[in-house]
């Protein structure tokens, strides 16, 4: 049997962990410019923010679009890092 693969990209993470990645990311105070909710601006935790997001639509698809905008920003990213050479430090020398 095969296992089912989700295309969607949200799939299997919570808000929680979103919330989470954001604000590792960008900081409640940068968090806060770019998306204008109170529950980012006063006094900021993860547990009142997800309170709010959970119940207000509008501000959970913010905050999942600046999600998925970070992720994309991270896979552009990636290719300078597969430039390094992982063998270029290894005891192993060639003769």
């Amino acid at each position: 049997m095969t296992a089912h693969t989700s295309k969607d990209p949200l799939h299997g993470v919570t808000l929680e962990m979103q919330v989470n990645a954001l604000v590792a990311r960008y900081g409640w105070n940068e968090l806060s410019k770019i998306i204008k909710i109170n529950c980012f601006k006063n006094d900021p935790s993860v547990k009142s923010s997800l309170k709010f997001l959970r119940r207000t639509p509008w501000a959970r698809a913010e905050v999942e679009a600046l999600y998925l905008d970070s992720l994309s920003d991270d896979a552009t990213e990636e290719p300078d890092v597969l430039d390094v050479n992982p063998w270029a430090n290894s005891r192993i020398t060639k003769s």
